[in-house]
């Protein structure tokens, strides 16, 4: 049950709520915020957990509603994403497998060969030389050293260098929505990478945790992107601003959504772009006027400047990456498509090159299955 209270929460009505054997989290923002009640419930054969939640204003404090929504959602996530991942990352999971088979009898005698095998299947599933040089002398090193002894070892300080390489330079994984609203989310990338659609997911996400979110069809270029993001839009139960005439600048399409979220108390607004390729200097240019229309409705917007990067690409995704990344500021990426290839290791030198975060991984068809990227559920995953 929601339920609007006009005024700020007293501390008579934090008292009620904050009963013996409850749970009560309190996000403070501005206006409006949602405050999470958890209490036991005794059902008649037994009992069960409630959760409500009330809409309230509070005080301006260090802690906001956004910074709990960004870590809510990858913490709830995170029940389930070992199974998602485990599915998704099949193909590569099977590239890699080759690795088990090369560690059950390694002997030290063995070692040169052994690592020549292991540093093939990591270049075949798009780790990148550079990465996959580094992993491999370095557990060279430990086994001439004598630290690492048997094959289950040498499998454990694997998959430790890739988790370190991941959580080292894309440690900041949750969304960073910051603290005035509208917060406003920029999905940008090239033609056929599944921005829209990724979109569409991340607003079913967004939702589901409580946030008002408004769509803006930034991407004026497609004919059909607007109508694809308007069935998006039905069918997560958003509002839509789409471009009122033909030819439409998108940054005065964005202009105006980010305006009218902010003239309705909206909590996030997802702009959607045309794509492009990153060699296309001109339509690369719209990509800042865009962020400058936004910037100037919402002082600092917008929060996050999301790359949608299409995983079947592999090590094909860097040069992408760097040139949107010199032109906009990237915040983090989507890597979309992943369950359909056998190149998951682009993962780790996406962020190994340019040290940028992975915020969602596509690891499927469904609504569902854009996840919150979480590092040691995707080693896990693809090293069994």
């Amino acid at each position: 049950m929601v339920s609007s209270l006009p005024h700020r929460c007293s501390p008579a009505l934090r008292n009620s709520i904050s009963t013996p054997g409850s749970t009560t989290v309190v996000n403070h923002l501005s206006p409006p915020l949602f405050l999470r009640v958890q209490s036991p419930t005794a059902a008649a054969g037994g009992g069960g957990t409630q959760s409500s939640k009330f809409r309230c204003s509070a005080a301006g404090s260090e802690t906001g509603f956004f910074t709990k929504l960004g870590r809510l959602i990858k913490e709830k996530a995170k029940k389930d994403v070992e199974k998602i991942f485990s599915g998704g990352f099949s193909k590569t999971r099977d590239n890699l497998a080759v690795i088990d088979e090369l560690l059950l009898y390694w002997n030290l005698s063995d070692t040169d060969r052994v690592l020549d095998e292991l540093e093939e299947a990591l270049l075949v599933s798009d780790f990148g030389p550079k990465i996959t040089i580094k992993i491999v002398e370095s557990l060279r090193d430990d086994i001439y050293a004598g630290k690492l002894k048997s094959g289950n070892e040498i499998k454990d300080a694997l998959k430790n260098s890739v988790l370190d390489l991941l959580t080292k330079k894309g440690a900041k994984t949750e969304l960073k929505l910051g603290y005035r609203k509208p917060a406003v989310i920029m999905i940008v990338g090239v033609n056929g990478g599944g921005k829209t659609t990724s979109l569409g997911k991340l607003a079913h996400r967004l939702k589901s945790e409580g946030a008002t979110v408004l769509m803006a069809a930034g991407d004026t270029f497609r004919a059909a992107a607007s109508d694809q993001l308007e069935i998006w839009a039905e069918r997560t139960g958003c509002e839509i601003i789409s471009a009122e005439k033909e030819k439409a600048k998108a940054s005065s399409v964005l202009s105006q959504a980010v305006k009218k979220g902010k003239e309705q108390g909206v909590d996030i607004v997802l702009c959607d772009t045309s794509g492009r390729l990153h060699t296309n200097y001109s339509l690369m240019e719209e990509l800042i006027a865009c962020k400058k229309a936004v910037a100037k409705v919402v002082p600092g917007a917008p929060n996050e400047i999301l790359l949608v990067l299409d995983g079947t690409t592999g090590l094909n995704m860097l040069p992408q990456a760097r040139e949107f990344n010199e032109v906009v500021g990237i915040t983090g990426f989507i890597l979309t498509k992943l369950d359909g290839s056998a190149r998951g290791g682009c993962v780790v030198s996406v962020v190994d090159e340019l040290g940028i975060p992975v915020k969602f991984v596509g690891v499927g068809e469904g609504v569902e299955d854009l996840q919150p990227f979480d590092a040691e559920a995707f080693v896990n995953a693809i090293f069994p």
